[in-house]
Formats: structure tokens, C-alpha cells, sequence
């Protein structure tokens, strides 16, 4: 009979420093969020036979809907991979699922967010943004679904580490950045058009990403 395997460390720099390993850090982040749920346990399960999971909004995070044509015009594009670049670099890593039907972003936020940031939440029902906070539940994918595939929810950008959220005020810029860009483009952007997946025919100007 094998002995177990070791369990995973951190490891340590050259200089001294300790550096979580991805390995190290998806189990903390998948505990983290699934004890959102009432029953962790019964979320795992869904979690592994389903690919995801529904867990409640305004406990441990909460989420702000975002419309894919204001992503894609501040990405000015609608290849994922170039409009999860973008995500990253401007949320700062901040954890942001996508669902490529409509397209949808959701970009994680804590959980107090619709209460603080309520005057922004209402203006930002006119870009047709929502904040989703108690009483609200959002379909969470695998850690593992990082790569789009069909119509299934993945990680446009995975969350690095357990509790690691979007900075609203990040979230913010975005929203307005995108606002900002559609409402100047000559030519107005197409109302959410589908992502161009692997191999399509991309419908996006040609112009490179912008930037909050």
C-alpha cells in the first residue's frame, strides 16, 4: 500500500520568502466560497457532478452584473482571451466570472457592497449594471473552468487566493470607462454581442484595448 502523498507547502524563495503555489492556494479558495453555502458538503457535490454550484450573494461576497458590450468596448474586442487580459489588468486580479450567455460578467465584490455603494448601484441600473447582494444567488463554476467552452460559466479572471475580492472602487472605473467609450464611439457597439470563441471571425474594432 502507498504511503499518502505529502501534503502540499509553501515554498520558500532564495530570498527567505515564503510563495504559495496555485496547487497550494485553489483548495483554500474552494473552501472559502463554498461555506457560503448553508451545506458545504452538498455544494462540493453539486460543484463536482454539475460544474457548478449556486451559492448565496451578500454573506461572504456579493457581485456586481456587468453587460458584456461595456466589457467589450473597453476591451474593444470580443475575443475572451484578449477581454480576460484586460479584466485582470484592470480589476487588479480581482475575481470575475463570466456567463457567455448574453455575454455577463460578475465581478466579486464584498459582500457589503449594495449597502455602501447604493447611490453608485442606482446610477448604474442605466447601463443596465446590477449589484446582487442578499437574497440573490449566483451560479459559481469549478475553479478549474478557467477557459471558455460552449455556453458554460467559467473564470474570466480566477480568484488568486481565499477572500481575494474586486476592489469596488476598481469596478467602478470600469463601469464608467465602458460607459464612457460607447457613448463616444461614432459607431455604436452591437448590444452584447456574442463572444468570438476560438477560430471565429472577431467583430470587434480593430483598435487596441482601452484602459480606465
Amino acid at each position: 500500500m502507498s504511503s499518502p502523498s505529502p501534503a502540499l507547502r509553501p515554498v520558500r524563495t532564495e530570498q527567505g520568502a515564503l510563495v504559495h503555489t496555485d496547487a497550494d492556494r485553489r483548495p483554500a479558495a474552494e473552501r472559502w466560497l463554498l461555506s457560503a453555502h448553508p451545506q458545504p458538503g452538498q455544494a462540493r457535490t453539486e460543484w463536482q457532478t454539475d460544474h457548478v454550484v449556486l451559492l448565496p450573494l451578500g454573506t461572504l461576497f456579493s457581485a456586481v452584473r456587468i453587460p458584456g458590450r461595456l466589457v467589450q468596448a473597453v476591451a474593444a474586442s470580443t475575443s475572451p482571451e484578449e477581454i480576460d487580459a484586460v479584466l485582470d489588468e484592470v480589476l487588479d486580479r480581482g475575481p470575475v466570472i463570466c456567463d457567455p450567455r448574453g455575454p455577463r460578467y460578475y465581478a466579486l465584490v464584498p459582500a457589503s457592497v449594495p449597502r455602501t455603494w447604493d447611490q453608485a448601484a442606482d446610477d448604474w441600473q442605466v447601463a443596465d449594471v446590477d449589484c446582487l447582494g442578499r437574497g440573490t444567488y449566483l451560479g459559481v463554476p469549478r475553479l478549474d473552468a478557467v477557459q471558455p467552452s460552449g455556453t458554460a460559466t467559467y473564470w474570466s479572471v480566477p480568484m488568486p487566493s481565499a477572500g481575494v475580492l474586486c476592489s469596488p472602487l476598481k469596478v467602478a472605473r470600469l463601469i464608467a470607462a465602458g460607459v464612457h467609450h460607447l457613448s463616444e464611439d461614432r459607431t455604436p457597439w452591437p448590444a452584447d454581442p456574442p463572444l468570438a470563441l476560438e477560430g471565429e471571425d472577431e467583430e470587434a474594432p480593430t483598435s487596441s484595448s482601452r484602459t480606465p
